[in-house]
């Protein structure tokens, strides 16, 4: 491997975080990649390399994050929740009476955070220019969302299915009906929290910030099949071996004959890969679900301050009633690859499991228990811990879908709770 350089730091506490994040990067499949912590107020690791040796890649350089996305259409809902303007157990219909048609009058603003609202998927195809704020604005999606109905699993033995972009549609179209000026969630977290907090994290990019972007790329499907069929000691280049990835795709199965999602269209048209998120003219739109372009050094900061109670550096971004509404009454249901503990305000709860959990139920929680959030397709991780006060974000652009549960970054939320319980002890 051609020789490249880990830059950033970390401080006296964390130097495992660094070694092991070194031995990642020169083992695994990567090309580029940030990670950052925050320990209460202090930064504690601030990490970022490229493999291709990619010139102008920094710590401030913008990648999709995808569903790591989805944490800050939460924020965005639970300010609105702090200000008495929404409450999670109230209908949808008593901000957005529109929305109601075709069954779905009695939906609750809580049912729709838990991925339980029957609308994983939409029969139609949105246009990008049609998520472009001014169109967000003129209802372009919303009439798509009111006409629609409602379709659960099959069999019907569950509500709660993953809605892997409609959520933020959705959600955007409730949160600028219900905020005082009809902002949508980019321009809420553009002026109430990216810019007065100085985290790079946008959803809908300005022209400004396009060239700060770094493309994702798909790990092939057939290399990674070819290296998990190598033993450790032939420098396999991915975290497991077939037969542990065997053991929890065949999980999947049953959820998958069973998905709404089955047959239905591209959520966008003219998608045909995930590289169609590459492109600019989708990078602009707002997708909260799907298409936040951050930094990990952005993430980590709004993570800190979510672990801090929505209050940073003597300012208050986050109610202290919406910050903790948004993190009351987690609820464990089956959303088919795994039980899941969904807080009413949409976070992901992550917490210790028993022996008779599934093997991805252990790898979706052990290692990163207490912390709250959820993440991104292939890789990325946007999470915070309020017990021990971490915000935490990584970011890659290589993505390894293959990772059910983003276990390669779990592995450095897993060393730093052991950096801090040794702090402690």
């Amino acid at each position: 491997m051609k020789e490249f350089e880990i830059k950033g730091t970390v401080m006296p506490g964390f130097e495992s975080v660094k070694r092991l994040y070194e031995h990642n990067m020169r083992t695994l499949a990567e090309s580029n990649t940030q990670l950052c912590v925050y320990y209460g107020d202090e930064k504690v690791v601030d990490l970022w390399a490229s493999v291709t040796e990619e010139p102008d890649f920094s710590a401030d350089s913008l990648v999709n994050v995808f569903s790591s996305g989805k944490s800050l259409e939460a924020i965005a809902m639970a300010s609105l929740v702090g200000r008495g303007l929404i409450s999670y157990d109230a209908r949808i219909t008593d901000y957005w009476p529109e929305f109601g048609a075709n069954g779905k009058e009695e939906l609750t603003v809580a049912e729709l955070m838990r991925h339980e609202a029957g609308l994983a998927v939409f029969k139609v195809s949105i246009e990008p220019e049609d998520l472009l704020t001014e169109n967000i604005k003129k209802n372009k999606v919303g009439h798509i969302i009111e006409a629609h109905g409602q379709t659960y699993p099959r069999g019907g033995e569950r509500k709660r299915e993953y809605h892997a972009i409609t959520r933020g549609w959705i959600v955007n179209e409730l949160f600028r009906r219900v905020d005082p000026t009809g902002r949508t969630i980019g321009e809420f977290l553009r002026e109430d929290i990216s810019a007065p907090l100085g985290a790079d994290v946008f959803i809908g990019l300005g022209q400004e910030d396009l060239g700060r972007v770094k493309k994702v790329a798909l790990l092939g499907v057939r290399f990674q099949f070819l290296e998990s069929l190598k033993p450790k000691f032939l420098k396999r280049r991915m975290e497991f071996n077939v037969f542990q990835i065997l053991g929890k795709l065949i999980r999947l199965i049953p959820a998958i004959r069973r998905s709404s999602v089955r047959g239905a269209p591209p959520p966008f048209k003219g998608m045909r890969a995930i590289a169609f998120f590459n492109d600019p003219a989708v990078a602009t739109g707002e997708t909260p679900s799907a298409n936040a372009n951050c930094s990990a050094r952005g993430l980590a900061k709004i993570a800190a301050m979510m672990a801090a109670g929505g209050t940073w550096d003597g300012r208050q971004y986050l109610d202290e009633q919406g910050c903790k509404a948004m993190h009351d009454n987690p609820r464990e249901a089956d959303m088919g690859f795994a039980i899941t503990r969904f807080t009413q305000g949409g976070v992901a709860l992550f917490s210790a499991v028993s022996q008779n959990s599934t093997r991805v139920e252990k790898a979706l929680n052990t290692g990163r228990e207490g912390f709250y959030g959820w993440m991104g397709l292939g890789g990325s991780l946007f999470q915070w811990h309020p017990q021990y006060k971490i915000g935490f974000g990584y970011v890659p652009t290589s993505l390894n879908v293959l990772d059910l549960v983003n276990e390669r970054g779990k592995a450095y939320q897993t060393e730093v709770l052991g950096c801090i319980e040794a702090m402690k002890n």
